[in-house]
């Protein structure tokens, strides 16, 4: 009887909504949690940190995880995880004296569930017979843009149809989606990706000096990714004058539906064959979508710059996931965990540097590029220093491609010549 993975990849797309939905719809409620519960921003940010803390933990934990329940049993708990966590989200908060634990409880486990598809849906796909794996990859991916533009307009139709003050029975129905996975994956065929015995182990993959590249690239890509999708809405709001709701809808709604739009066109076009140049044309348009927001004197051209930058930085993340897996075709799970590890770094550090910058800066006054952006004031400044100062990740990418081109390109000549 001929296997059919077709269920297996409708759980795998499931499974990056899932975790848009993890990982998306607690910071549309911050807002609301202060008003309804006096959740400073302080405690705000330290659930943000939790969350990011909680994931990197998961990573480095995923291997071991998966040696003990196998694949298939850590893509039913990170569902499982997942369902707890948005559950938990919605009734917690309601029935505890202390609000801000039952929403760290909430979060950890939507933090765990998120953490854990992270790692293990990509290996999923990746294993999945294909004559394109590097389509396949960018298709996969495409599902966690169209599950954040999802999550962010069903939450702003929820709430203009049914009222904030019902906002706990939104995270219930969200939950359905992995509580239904759930049982996709428990009958769902899945394929080796390494066969028993010939994946390599941690300590030889961290000794492969390859990999080490691949790890920048993906530090690159998680930093380039969060640099414009953070901070989006906040430049919406502050260039346009607009209003949270519509912030968030041309800036982080048009960023990530531009990137799922990007992923879903490689994954019609990207080969094997043309990914390198294809990451090498996206580095560049990064650069250049980044010099269009910060050095833009229209607003307007600015928001365009975002949706841009969510377009060309949506090939990253899943073509250095492809291109990883073909340089090392034994690197197996442990090399998409210490992948995953290191675009969490990115993330991290990409949103984290814009925003210590735009702080200096604003507290200053000063900045060395103020001379040739345009700015109001300087707070507006501050943001468009570091979203110049970050133009520095998409460039060591780009730069990084080239060489790694022709390196590769010279092996072949050397390779004929001998």
């Amino acid at each position: 009887m001929t296997i059919t993975y077709r269920q297996t990849k409708i759980a795998c797309y499931l499974g990056y909504i899932t975790q848009a939905i993890v990982n998306n719809l607690a910071p549309l409620l911050f807002v609301t949690f202060d008003k309804d519960f006096g959740i400073g921003l302080s405690k705000l940010g330290t659930l943000v940190v939790v969350n990011f803390i909680i994931q990197i933990a998961v990573d480095l934990l995923s291997t071991k995880i998966i040696s003990r329940i196998g694949m298939r049993g850590a893509c039913i708990l990170a569902h499982g995880m997942s369902v707890a966590g948005l559950v938990l989200m919605g009734t917690l908060p309601m029935i505890m004296d202390n609000t801000f634990i039952g929403l760290l409880i909430a979060l950890a486990c939507c933090a765990i569930g998120g953490g854990l598809i992270e790692v293990i849906i990509s290996p999923v796909i990746e294993a999945i017979p294909s004559e394109n794996k590097a389509s396949q990859m960018a298709l996969l991916h495409s599902f966690y843009s169209w599950g954040q533009v999802a999550v962010v307009l069903l939450s702003t139709l929820y709430f203009v149809t049914v009222g904030i003050d019902k906002w706990f029975i939104l995270p219930v129905i969200f939950a359905v989606i992995p509580f239904l996975n759930i049982f996709l994956f428990i009958k769902a065929p899945l394929a080796q990706l390494v066969e028993d015995g010939r994946e390599m182990k941690i300590s030889s993959l961290l000794k492969t000096s390859i990999l080490w590249v691949m790890l920048l690239f993906m530090v690159c890509s998680g930093a380039s990714e969060m640099v414009i999708s953070q901070w989006s809405s906040f430049l919406a709001e502050l260039g346009l004058g607009i209003s949270k709701t519509l912030g968030d809808i041309l800036g982080p709604c048009m960023f990530a539906f531009l990137m799922g739009l990007s992923r879903m066109l490689f994954g019609l076009k990207v080969t094997d064959k043309n990914l390198k140049p294809s990451l090498m044309i996206c580095a560049l348009g990064c650069i250049l979508s980044f010099a269009l927001v910060a050095f833009s004197k229209a607003p307007m051209l600015s928001l365009i710059g975002c949706g841009l930058s969510g377009f060309f930085v949506g090939i990253m993340w899943p073509g250095i996931y492809s291109l990883s897996s073909s340089m090392l075709p034994k690197g197996g799970t442990s090399m998409f965990m210490l992948l995953a590890f290191a675009g969490d770094i990115g993330c991290s550090v990409g949103s984290g540097l814009v925003g210590y910058v735009s702080d200096i800066v604003k507290r200053s006054g000063y900045s060395i590029f103020e001379s040739i952006v345009s700015f109001s004031d300087n707070t507006q400044l501050g943001l468009k220093t570091g979203i110049i100062i970050a133009m520095t990740f998409p460039l060591i990418l780009f730069i990084g491609m080239i060489f790694m081109i022709r390196f590769i390109r010279l092996r072949k000549i050397g390779k004929r010549i001998s």
